[in-house]
């Protein structure tokens, strides 16, 4: 079955459609809803990668990839909400531990959501999180420095780092409990609507029925470098949406220029996101990311332009397009891709 008529696409295209961009320049100023959260609940779309078994879908990552576009470019803080559950998710499912059987049926079937506290174990050497072995499980001290959706999930995947410098993974619910304290919400001048803060680690004890995952920091480095290099959905549904802008201000000419970069740039990262080995072609992975970035600022910038002095108005969707695409230049930024985007930037 071709991505585009794949049933979760067909539902997140009904969900973008009828809920997410109607609603998406009031989100950007207040929040993403609970309703909003329900809404991605019932469509089955956090069941797109979970197996079939479980009560997901087990769709291929083309769907998933096409999905991300489609949520992101019609409400970019939804989809960044929603988009934290899938890791988790995928790695109950590679899991052979308890918290397997209690966890990934309710997350494959949309009953909980979750959240990610773990892109700071990155940061390495430096440890923001250190985890510790106590008393039947793990005490965790440090600081997240940020997490996403905090009042909307249900569990997150929080890690730390041993003083044996390995990585340990485990689920806690997403709620201020001993030993969790949350910062109040952040402003940012994107995405602020996502429901960002801080978390405050001072002796968070988990059992060990709720660790995922235990792994040598070396190998973590190896498994999630390919997550970072490769281009972004949310990018090009970004950048998509940002066309349909000059499309409606009657900028067709522009438009159809850069969709044609961005269709090329989407199908050479897409064909790598393929690749049999993920950790294979670093390089280009990282060039056609960047690549990416500057098809969506082009994209982003033109909608602003066609639209003139109007477009800078907090209701507009240009603005609002602009700064969210600024966001993603930065999210799940890692010193490698800084090095790579700012050395393509000076050569421009």
């Amino acid at each position: 079955m071709a991505p585009a008529s794949h049933p979760l696409v067909l539902a997140a295209r009904s969900l973008a459609e009828d809920v997410l961009a109607p609603d998406a320049a009031r989100v950007d100023r207040e929040g993403v809803p609970v309703s909003h959260v329900e809404a991605v609940r019932r469509s089955g779309l956090l069941g797109v990668a979970a197996p079939e078994e479980y009560g997901g879908a087990g769709a291929p990552d083309a769907v998933a990839r096409e999905v991300a576009e489609i949520l992101a470019g019609a409400c970019c803080s939804t989809w960044f909400v929603q988009t934290q559950h899938h890791t988790p998710v995928k790695l109950l499912a590679r899991a052979e531990l308890p918290v397997r059987e209690r966890l990934l049926r309710p997350l494959a079937t949309g009953e909980l959501m979750a959240g990610i506290a773990y892109a700071h174990v990155r940061a390495f050497p430096r440890v923001p999180v250190r985890a510790r072995a106590e008393r039947g499980g793990w005490r965790f001290d440090g600081t997240v420095p940020w997490y996403t959706g905090w009042g909307l999930n249900d569990v997150m995947l929080l890690a730390g780092v041993t003083e044996a410098d390995e990585v340990v993974f485990a689920f806690a619910e997403a709620r201020e409990q001993p030993g969790l304290r949350p910062s109040p919400p952040m402003r940012l001048a994107a995405l602020t609507a996502a429901r960002t803060v801080s978390l405050e680690l001072d002796g968070l004890w988990l059992p060990d029925e709720s660790v995922v995952l235990r792994t040598p920091q070396a190998e973590f480095a190896v498994v999630d470098r390919p997550r970072n290099t490769n281009a972004s959905p949310a990018v090009f549904g970004v950048a998509e949406a940002a066309l349909r802008v000059l499309d409606e201000a009657g900028e067709t000419e522009t438009a159809h220029a850069l969709r044609d970069r961005l269709d090329e740039v989407r199908r050479g990262a897409y064909e790598l996101a393929e690749h049999p080995v993920p950790h294979e072609r670093i390089e280009e992975r990282v060039a056609l990311k960047t690549r990416a970035y500057d098809v969506m600022r082009a994209a982003t910038t033109a909608a602003v332009v066609a639209g003139g002095g109007r477009a800078l108005q907090l209701d507009g969707t240009a603005q609002r397009l602009a700064r969210e695409g600024m966001f993603l230049l930065v999210q799940g930024q890692t010193a490698e891709v800084r090095r790579a985007h700012l050395a393509a930037l000076a050569r421009i």
